[in-house]
């Protein structure tokens, strides 16, 4: 099982899967839960929704199971994910609070048809999966964001070549020349093939700006440095943006 996937991306894969009748209940929680010890969710008391499924873990948390159980018996249709900075509420709709803690934690899942937001609070190895309220959203178009990405990362790749990237970060360099060759990600049942790949792309573009961006390399001045920044700063939206739209089920193309 992959677990390359941030943790709200295999929410919204498995867990739409598993809400459509797609994956079996085993597979949703070794796909979520990958290499940690637990997950857990909390607070969707406060937000009225019905008697816990499961209250072995206290009164305002319950098992992961039992809370996807409780939104299912809600009326939640899919899960989508978000991952928002601050200035860019990718994938977010609001109410406000609910935006301040996914930026908080840059990332987040938004549960369709129960207008409920989750956002993962890890410590450890175990997750807490916090309830909020949450809006409807608008989101990117697949197709847009996947043009989009195309073409921040051929801007990127002339822009770092101008500014001479083999020299300050070779390892930047062989990762932009091998942007062909990406590591496959799982997906479960359902998710649309093109929505697979443009995950993987996304990814695959956000891991170079964080590599660029580690430290300013062999910049000589602070123009130059900003200058790195103002080129990749672009490249990682278009990937946060490709991201969301790969994992969010109600922009997926049609099967």
């Amino acid at each position: 099982m992959s677990t390359d996937l941030p943790v709200s991306a295999r929410l919204a894969w498995w867990g739409t899967a598993w809400l459509r009748g797609q994956v079996v209940t085993d597979l949703l929680l070794d796909a979520v839960i990958g290499d940690e010890a637990t997950h857990a969710v909390a607070g969707l008391g406060h937000l009225g929704l019905g008697a816990p499924a499961d209250t072995s873990r206290g009164t305002g948390t319950e098992t992961l199971l039992g809370g996807l159980a409780r939104l299912r018996a809600e009326g939640a249709t899919s899960f989508g994910a978000a991952f928002p900075v601050e200035g860019d509420l990718v994938g977010l709709g609001g109410p406000a609070g609910f935006n301040t803690e996914a930026v908080e934690a840059g990332e987040a899942v938004v549960v369709a048809g129960a207008d409920v937001g989750l956002v993962p609070v890890t410590v450890g190895a175990a997750t807490t999966w916090v309830a909020h309220r949450a809006v409807r959203r608008q989101l990117p178009d697949v197709g847009e964001a996947d043009r989009a990405l195309r073409q921040e990362l051929l801007a990127a790749a002339d822009a770092l070549a101008r500014l001479e990237v083999a020299r300050w970060r070779p390892e930047v360099a062989d990762h932009l020349m091998n942007l062909r060759h990406r590591a496959p990600l799982s997906a479960p049942d359902g998710v649309p093939a093109r929505c697979v790949e443009l995950a993987a792309r996304g990814l695959q573009a956000v891991a170079v700006v964080d590599l660029a961006l580690v430290d300013d390399g062999g910049a000589i001045s602070a123009a130059e440095a900003q200058a790195r920044r103002d080129a990749l700063t672009p490249l990682e939206r278009a990937g946060r943006r490709a991201l969301v739209a790969a994992c969010s089920p109600e922009v997926w193309p049609p099967a």
